[in-house]
């Protein structure tokens, strides 16, 4: 297998290898060229064509930060505000309707626990890297995730979930789900009882 098979497929892979390196070099040559355009600047779909290959229906505001983005797919009718950070090193699906507040990250890396393991090394080739491996995150349609949420990887937050402000979401949410907290936790069920046309005080 070669590292990139490895590293998608969730085992220890090797950050160094020249080919992940082109891939992330490339990636973040794109986002920087993104950061610079003005919002309406077509030029930015040309970009994302480019950097999100594989399935891209969204606004994202940029900032935008990706590790590769060929691992990430987003769904129709997406948006992201402000600082989107996505560590896809396993793959990353996003379906349609999904908003994200400020400061959202993606991040599907996972290190060792134990530091003799984490640290640094030299690899056969002499070169200075590390052991790593990823885990896929899934984010279902219809769901909206607040300013300053971070998604680990190997979690799957089910179709139409609200994720509160600042959570760190460790651990799958069904469906239908109000979750938040750190860790992030099931609050409730969303209902009709969470209708905005309940709230009289929006429309008075």
């Amino acid at each position: 297998m070669t590292e990139k098979e490895k590293m998608l497929a969730g085992m220890i892979y090797d950050p160094s290898d020249a080919e992940l390196q082109h891939m992330r070099t490339s990636a973040h040559k794109l986002c920087n060229a993104y950061n610079k355009l003005d919002e309406d600047s077509k030029r930015r779909q040309a970009i994302l064509a480019k950097l999100l290959p594989h399935g891209n229906g969204a606004y994202l505001q940029g900032p935008i930060y990706f590790d590769y983005g060929h691992f990430t797919t987003f769904g129709n009718n997406c948006y992201a505000n402000f600082n989107l950070t996505v560590l896809d090193c396993c793959p990353v699906t996003v379906g349609d309707n999904v908003f994200m507040g400020t400061g959202v990250s993606l991040v599907t890396p996972v290190h060792p626990l134990l530091y003799a393991e984490r640290n640094m090394y030299v690899n056969e080739k002499g070169v200075l890297t590390d052991k790593e491996y990823a885990k896929p995150i899934v984010i279902g349609s219809n769901c909206w995730i607040a300013s300053n949420v971070t998604v680990c990887g190997g979690v799957t937050i089910g179709d139409g979930c609200v994720i509160g402000a600042g959570s760190v979401v460790t651990r799958d949410i069904p469906a239908g789900s109000f979750a938040a907290g750190n860790p992030c936790r099931v609050i409730r069920k969303l209902t009709e009882a969470d209708s905005i046309h309940l709230k009289k005080t929006l429309w008075e």
